[in-house]
């Protein structure tokens, strides 16, 4: 038998091959792309300023790396990073009009990509692996927040 980390290895290969392949068509790699979306839908879902900490947080991504991802994507044209009205340590991220409401485009091919990896499985099967996946996601998020800072 196969163990279990091994398969979910080759399943985030596949998808993410899949996901690269449609970030490369926008001159994007799959990661900054994500991040992209993340930007994109916290700015139609929240009035908070985004930081990068945020970032951060939500796509479990360390400083020095987000940091790099932003600069890219800044330079690229499809974000904005400047400095807080409400505090000036803290840069403020928004989209571009380039890449506004680009979360909805990015929604869409994840579908796209899980319906076909996918394949055979039934839509409550398809049901199933999204419940499991949200749970052992919440697991991580719960072990991350109660882990001691060193």
């Amino acid at each position: 038998m196969m163990p279990f980390g091994l398969k979910i290895a080759i399943i985030n290969r596949a998808f993410r091959k899949k996901l690269d392949e449609k970030a490369a068509a926008m001159g994007l790699t799959a990661v900054q792309l994500r991040v992209l979306g993340s930007v994109s839908r916290l700015e139609a879902t929240t009035e908070d300023e985004i930081h990068q900490n945020d970032l951060e947080r939500l796509e479990h991504v360390s400083h020095p790396a987000m940091t790099k991802l932003l600069q890219r994507l800044e330079s690229k044209g499809f974000i904005r990073c400047v400095p807080s009205a409400r505090d000036r340590r803290y840069k403020v991220i928004t989209c571009t009009e380039r890449s506004a409401g680009i979360h909805n485009m990015i929604l869409a091919q994840d579908e796209e990509v899980f319906a076909e990896l996918c394949g055979t499985l039934s839509a409550q099967e398809r049901a199933s692996l999204q419940h499991l996946a949200d749970a052992i996601v919440q697991n991580i998020d719960q072990e991350t927040l109660s882990e001691p800072e060193n």
